[in-house]
């Protein structure tokens, strides 16, 4: 037999029919319709609160708190030389636009800061807001120009 859209069927098995409750008592669920007797869970319009345990004090409550988050953490996002690379001819000039615009990276509110893993070998003329010792001496090596972003400029530019 050839499979084709005409012959195609669920595996054996695979599929039931929905069980309707509250349909009498020959159903095996009427009455109550498989909620058993009173209490709030019997009742329509019911749910759980997330993390609810019937009274009992939830485990989020109970464990111990440690820790804090730092709000003003510093965040990079991550370039490698090795795709700067691949992805520009020589003397071309790399800004986070740029990247941004080819796909390298993810346009947010973080800095950008290149690292010196891979090889470079186009003069290429990188901006960004931090690079790695690595990276400005392969960069500067290949005889291209490793260029800081301020803060300020960046803001002057929007």
């Amino acid at each position: 037999m050839v499979l084709s859209l005409g012959n195609l069927h669920p595996a054996k098995g695979s599929k039931h029919k929905k069980k309707r409750v509250g349909r009498g008592p020959g159903s095996g669920n009427g009455k109550t319709a498989g909620r058993g007797n009173k209490g709030q869970k019997s009742r329509s319009g019911y749910s759980r609160r997330l993390g609810f345990e019937g009274g009992q004090m939830p485990l989020q409550r109970r464990l111990p708190k440690r820790g804090f988050t730092n709000p003003f953490k510093k965040k990079w996002i991550e370039i490698t030389l090795e795709k700067i690379n691949a992805s520009f001819d020589a003397g071309e000039n790399v800004t986070p636009e740029i990247l941004h615009e080819k796909g390298l990276i993810k346009k947010s509110k973080y800095d950008l800061v290149v690292l010196g893993n891979g090889e470079i070998t186009k003069p290429l003329s990188i901006s960004a807001h931090r690079f790695t010792k690595s990276a400005r001496e392969k960069i500067e090596k290949a005889g291209g120009k490793a260029i800081i972003i301020t803060r300020q400029k960046a803001e002057e530019a929007q």
